[in-house]
């Protein structure tokens, strides 16, 4: 890995201020001067694109290892275990009883088992009350929802079977029984994720906060180089300068992710690329500018990596994508709003991945541009706040 550091015995000196342009182009020369800061601003975003959504590949859990205790070795229990044997969700295997299927959960052999009853078949021939037990690893939400949902539909269509075969018996016409098998037939149509696929739900939004940190963590960096080095001061406009040329190579590995990453991985995307377009234009300023504004605060170039590498988890959490806003205390549900992903996320989800119209999603512009002049008043005041600090140094 390159040094992330610079020599902090060369002789430094203070330049003079300079304008927009002339901060743009210089900022873009040391940043591709520096190799921690090329690193971590263009090749690890880069790298992440190929690599984060491998695992997530197959997109849609199948084959979860479960048990089926069958008590009753009836026709009706041997027809419930060979429609669960025949789901894609499950791989079953039998056991004799109960608590050899909880050793097996508690050894992570399966992730949950179906018990079928004594006397199950004698309970629906007769029309009393019936039912199976399903017991799930609740440790493990994703494979414990698809234990559930892979036991209830091979249930469900044996129950709709019977249910049919007593209808005829009683005289009603077999496609008639059928259709009345199910009074309210239900349709779920998943949108905007089609598949369903974990990958296509999680790596969208991950994406932001890949793009957020990489950007934050490489302009803080730089800031605590300059500041090292007593280059840090300039005017308004060359701030303006340097912040637009940090943003313009977020938006460029922003658009990489838009056109490139999702299309190689299959996720929805492009549904409102105008309006992808906009949101970068906002969001890449506004994280440039934070990360000048903790650069300049922390004044060094290690404690930008030490502090921000730790905030990638607590700012996705508090996003509001992975867990309701509103579930969250009501401190973090103010403090979420100082953040950009936190509007950011849903907009570039709802833009890129749902179609939203750009109206539709004011909002998040709207916070995001309220960030942006935010960041960038506590940024020149902490420019005039160490401008005599300065001073007193030279």
């Amino acid at each position: 890995m390159p040094p992330l550091s610079t020599d902090h015995n060369a002789k430094v000196t203070q330049p003079p201020v300079q304008g927009f342009f002339a901060s743009f182009f210089q900022t873009l020369t040391d940043v591709f001067k520096d190799k921690g800061i090329v690193l971590m601003l263009i090749i690890a975003p880069i790298i992440y694109g190929f690599f984060y959504p491998w695992p997530y590949s197959s997109e849609v859990v199948n084959h979860v290892p479960v048990g089926i205790v069958d008590k009753d070795n009836s026709d009706l229990s041997r027809t419930i275990v060979r429609y669960a044997s025949a789901s894609p969700q499950l791989d079953t295997k039998r056991f004799l009883d109960e608590q050899s299927a909880k050793e097996a959960i508690w050894a992570d052999e399966i992730a949950g088992y179906m018990v079928i009853p004594s006397g199950l078949e004698q309970n629906v021939l007769s029309g009393k009350a019936a039912s199976v037990s399903v017991l799930g690893n609740g440790g493990y939400f994703l494979l414990n929802k698809n234990v559930q949902m892979g036991f209830l539909k091979a249930v469900s269509t044996v129950s709709a079977g019977v249910k049919i075969k007593k209808s005829v018996a009683q005289g009603t016409y077999a496609p008639t029984a059928a259709q009345n098998a199910q009074a309210v037939p239900l349709q779920i149509v998943p949108l905007y994720n089609q598949t369903e696929g974990y990958g296509a739900y999680v790596v969208p939004a991950v994406s932001i906060i890949i793009l957020q940190q990489t950007l934050l963590m490489a302009t803080a960096m730089l800031i605590g180089t300059w500041y090292e080095q007593r280059r840090h001061q300039t005017s308004i406009s060359g701030w303006l300068g340097r912040i637009t040329a940090l943003s313009t190579l977020s938006f460029l590995i922003g658009c990489f992710y838009y056109g490139w990453a999702f299309e190689l991985h299959h996720y929805p995307r492009g549904q409102n690329m105008l309006g992808s377009l906009l949101f970068l234009l906002l969001f890449c300023p506004a994280v440039a500018t934070l990360g000048c504004l903790l650069g300049l605060w922390f004044r060094q170039r290690e404690r930008s990596m030490q502090i921000l590498i730790f905030s990638s988890l607590p700012m996705f959490f508090v996003s509001g994508y992975p867990w309701p806003a509103d579930q969250l205390p009501t401190f973090l549900q103010i403090v979420r709003w100082f953040i950009p992903t936190t509007p950011a996320i849903n907009t570039s989800v709802q833009l890129n991945q749902m179609g939203a119209s750009i109206s539709q999603v004011a909002t998040g512009f709207y916070a995001l541009a309220a960030l942006w002049m935010l960041y960038f008043a506590l940024l020149m005041w902490l420019r005039w706040y160490n401008a005599p600090k300065r001073r007193q140094v030279s």
